[in-house]
């Protein structure tokens, strides 16, 4: 192909790439570059060379006038293997169906429909090795992309290849494929330049014309093969042009717009309808032809020019003629080419893009196309194409003729707009519906997104009082939705930690909330007790809380309900309340549901908040290794969808609890950095926390004590209760107990009121630390029995090696060495390395030699290996684990080969037998 001239390495790179997939190991590659720099062509060269090796290949483009159709672009390039839907589990061939508009149901999860689509072609490649092509990436609808990356993220050993043609861009279009490999197209060189021009040009050339090509195109490919052919033979020969300043891109579009310009009219008015419609569908475009008279003879022009191909399918010579074309219409032929499209496409079949055509076919205002907007944007929504239904929305406002239809579509549009993450676009439209006029309880809910849309972007101190004004708003005119926002506010108030009595003010406001409409559900039940127990003290709300949580785990739970309106919504704050209270069960169990049902819907953008609440329990419990599986699981699904906000929090408390320096202080830079761009103190306080434990495995006691007020002045860490025992332990350590009293008395009082093993044991524990003679030993002895009817084992350990040093201290040394052998065991086995290390020391000062770690046949597994042998050991299959993973039961049996060489094992049931779960 002359458009791949002096392209040798990236030809091998892709051929290279190929080999791969085809041995087992599934790969992605974005190619990138500007536009006419060869994307599509090297994109074709791996399409002919897939064929060669037997591939199967399928493909999709992304054109930039479908964005607003949801799942278009995956739809286009599944559509051949629908077949193969049948071999893919209920929910998942569920959520295809709903996606692509085959079957009613819920809107699914995006992600739900990416694990059905990675598995879908994972089955596919099973039979055949697959290519999977997708150019101009950039114009995929925001469903597509989103799936599509979020697959390209997840392969691993199908034989499975996918390539993206993106265009260079500052928009944020292709955001979703960033992070991906990619290989860059960059302009030719002069020589190859030379070859390409020279074999493409078959007249002769003056030389002066050659070097002003040469210089104008600049070594774009596309640009040296067209910009020939938009002079005259005379110019070829020597003639003189005047000069322009236009960039390659625009000089190509203006080449294939004055090409375009000097054909027939009637043949310019079919270019238009082909460039107006991007299915590329010849049978619709003879139908919108046959509306404008125009017969099939007068595409032979266009033809002839090389600016398209039309068989079964249209195909233009490069995406810049569909724009050059589009653009350079005048907008009255505009109307009617898409009017005429209106009228060819069948409003049975295709309802929505009918709809769109006759939106764009209108003259000002028209409350007919308003309407069929905005069907096509509730169709859109029930599909779970967000984004399209916000497209759909905004034009539906800008149709329509009257104001207040006008207000009440784009405060729709706003709040979808906010759901798909276009939070700008969001504000612009709740401008258009502030201008109303707006009934009550619209305009409240426009003040309700207004601060939602604040506390997004900001998190900051003014978000929930934004949240509280909406709140106090909403109680006269729905009792539901006002609760729910007085609920967001009191959460609000206590994730940003704010220490001015922000959670205070925000309590006493929401003991206004309007009673439950109805039997009070699991939410209503903790929005009342943290009411209580923030304006009537911890003792008070203790026992509403506890009914609220028991409320919240015998609610019968169902897949799908993570992100609905309904209570397991709330799981997020419960869980975290259950910590509040002590009540160790109750948090691993909320915890482990919001997990589940996170898993069971696909619910990707909950997931992972629910899966750092679960691994910070299993950290405070020395659960150490599953934590580290549930936190590199975290941390690969953000990585995955690109759109969820980075979630450092586990994988900080972690690496601070394995006493592990350079890690907790990259991550606490990280999310330091972060919070300054969002003005978020709570992070911050979070970071203070994770190094109060970090120096308090080090022995550094004046540093941890340090860290640990910071971290106790936040409310969120009040709340919690995790920043009450590193500031106790640091300052007894740092002989300033006096500086832990208020931690101390807070502790007491809360232990006293919840009575759980955890809250007796830890109140035992900070009096031990703050106590001296027989009363020391009483307590830390009451600490260690009560620390060992929970589930606690992190402190356990802990107290039993704070007890140790205690004794040795005491001069004690063969008690002090059954304590310390004892916490040094439990410790070194939770992989805490710092307090472990601890531990030894003061093993050491008694006279005892610490024994080594024994190596265990899991050491050689990685965090993903032994996260996938816990799962299989529980007897789950692999098409089950992949569901929870998100990952395609080819890849996990990958996974499963490596873990059987590396533990010596040939069988699920050697390793069940292990009992690594």
């Amino acid at each position: 192909m002359l458009d791949l001239v002096g392209r040798r390495s990236e030809r091998e790179a892709v051929e290279k790439f190929l080999s791969l997939a085809l041995s087992g190991h599934s790969g992605s590659v974005v190619v990138r570059g500007e536009a006419g720099i060869g994307k599509t062509a090297l994109l074709e060269h791996s399409r002919q060379a897939a064929l060669a090796s037997a591939f199967r290949v399928e493909s999709s483009v992304g054109v930039e006038s479908e964005t607003q159709f949801a799942f278009a672009g995956l739809h286009q390039l599944c559509a051949p293997l629908m077949d193969r839907t049948g071999t893919l589990p209920e929910p998942q061939q569920a959520a295809l169906g709903v996606a692509f508009g085959l079957r009613d149901g819920a809107a699914p999860d995006r992600f739900l429909v990416g694990l059905a689509i990675l598995n879908l072609l994972a089955e596919v490649a099973e039979e055949e090795p697959l290519l999977c092509l997708v150019d101009d990436a950039q114009w995929l609808d925001e469903a597509s992309a989103q799936v599509l990356a979020f697959v390209a993220r997840r392969v691993g050993a199908e034989r499975l290849a996918l390539m993206f043609g993106v265009r260079d861009s500052d928009d944020a279009d292709s955001l979703a494929f960033a992070g991906l490999p990619e290989l860059r197209l960059e302009r030719l060189g002069e020589s190859d330049a030379r070859a390409l021009l020279s074999t493409a040009v078959h007249t002769p050339m003056d030389e002066g014309v050659r070097e002003r090509i040469l210089a104008e195109a600049g070594g774009n490919p596309l640009a040296l093969l067209e910009l020939p052919n938009n002079m005259r033979l005379a110019h070829l020969a020597g003639g003189f042009e005047l000069p322009d300043a236009l960039s390659v891109p625009h000089r190509l579009e203006e080449s294939f717009r004055r090409r375009s310009a000097s054909l027939p009219p009637p043949t310019q008015l079919l270019l238009l309808v082909a460039a107006s419609e991007p299915t590329g569908d010849a049978a619709l475009l003879w139908r919108a032809a046959a509306h404008l008279e125009l017969a099939r003879e007068v595409a032979a022009p266009a033809e002839a020019a090389g600016l398209l191909e039309i068989d079964i399918r249209i195909r233009f010579r490069h995406p810049l003629v569909r724009s050059a074309v589009y653009q350079a219409a005048m907008p009255p032929d505009r109307r009617r080419a898409h009017g005429a499209l209106a009228e060819a496409t069948d409003p049975l079949t295709d309802p929505d893009r009918r709809a769109w055509h006759r939106a764009q076919a209108v003259l000002g205002a028209d409350e007919e196309a308003a309407e069929g907007l905005e069907r096509s944007a509730d169709r859109a929504r029930a599909r779970g194409g967000v984004a399209a239904a916000a497209a759909f929305l905004q034009r539906a406002a800008e149709l329509s003729p009257e104001p207040a239809a006008r207000a009440r579509r784009a405060l729709e549009g706003a709040h979808a707009k906010h759901e798909a993450g276009a939070t700008e676009s969001a504000l612009e439209l709740l401008m258009v519906a502030a201008a109303g006029p707006l009934d009550a309880l619209p305009s409240a809910r426009l003040q309700l997104l207004r601060a939602q849309i604040a506390f997004h972007q900001s998190r900051g101190s003014q978000g929930p009082q934004m949240l509280l004004d909406a709140a106090k708003t909403l109680a006269p005119l729905n009792a539901s939705l006002a609760r729910e926002t007085y609920l967001q506010a009191l959460d609000a108030a206590i994730v940003t930690g704010d220490p001015g009595g922000g959670v205070l003010k925000v309590a006493e406001a929401a003991r206004a909330a309007p009673a439950p409409p109805m039997l009070p559900q699991p939410a209503d039940l903790l929005l009342d007790a943290l009411v209580t127990t923030f304006t009537q003290g911890y003792e008070a709300g203790v026992p509403e809380l506890r009914r609220a949580l028991i409320a919240f785990a015998r609610e019968e739970p169902h897949p799908g309900s993570v992100g609905d309106s309904d209570s397991h919504r709330w799981l997020w704050l419960a869980s975290r309340t259950a910590m509040s209270i002590f009540d160790d069960e109750m948090a691993h169990l909320l915890a482990d549901r919001h997990v589940r049902l996170a898993r069971e819907a696909g619910a990707l953008a909950t997931l992972p908040a629910a899966l750092l609440v679960q691994s910070v329990m299993l950290v405070l419990s020395g659960e150490l290794a599953r934590a580290s599986g549930l936190a590199d699981e975290q941390a690969s699904i953000v990585a995955s969808t690109t759109t969820a906000v980075p979630l450092l929090h586990a994988q900080l408390i972690l690496a601070a609890w394995r006493g592990r320096s350079h890690e907790t202080g990259e991550i606490q830079a990280t999310i330091i950095r972060l919070a300054a761009s969002r003005g978020d103190d709570s992070e911050v306080s979070l970071a203070q926390y994770a190094l109060a434990v970090l120096h308090n495995g080090f022995g550094e006691y004046p540093l941890a004590q340090t860290a640990a007020t910071r971290a106790f002045q936040s409310d969120e860490l009040r709340h919690s209760n995790l920043a009450h025992s590193e500031l106790i332990e640091s300052a007894a350590r740092a002989s300033q107990p006096e500086r832990a009293v208020e931690a101390m008395e807070q502790l007491c009082t809360r232990a006293r009121a919840s009575g759980t093993p955890w809250a007796l044991g830890m109140a035992a524990r900070a009096q031990a630390l703050t106590s001296t003679g027989s009363a020391a030993e009483d307590q830390y002895r009451e600490a260690i029995g009560q620390l060992s009817h929970s589930r606690m084992g992190g402190y356990l350990a802990r107290t039993h090696l704070v007890y140790g040093e205690w004794l040795r201290r005491e001069g004690r040394r063969r008690d002090a060495r059954d304590q310390l052998r004892t916490a040094h065991q439990l410790l070194t086995d939770m992989g805490a390395e710092a307090f472990a290390a601890r531990a030894a020391r003061e093993l050491r000062a008694t006279g005892e030699h610490p024994r080594a770690r024994t190596a265990q046949p899991t050491d050689e597994l990685t965090t993903q290996e032994l996260h996938v042998a816990r799962l299989v050991a529980t007897g789950a299959t692999s098409r089950e684990v992949g569901a929870q993973l998100f990952l395609s039961p080819r890849t996990i049996e990958a996974h499963l080969r490596n873990i059987f060489r590396k533990l010596g094992i040939t069988s699920r049931r050697e390793l069940k037998a292990l009992q690594l779960a």
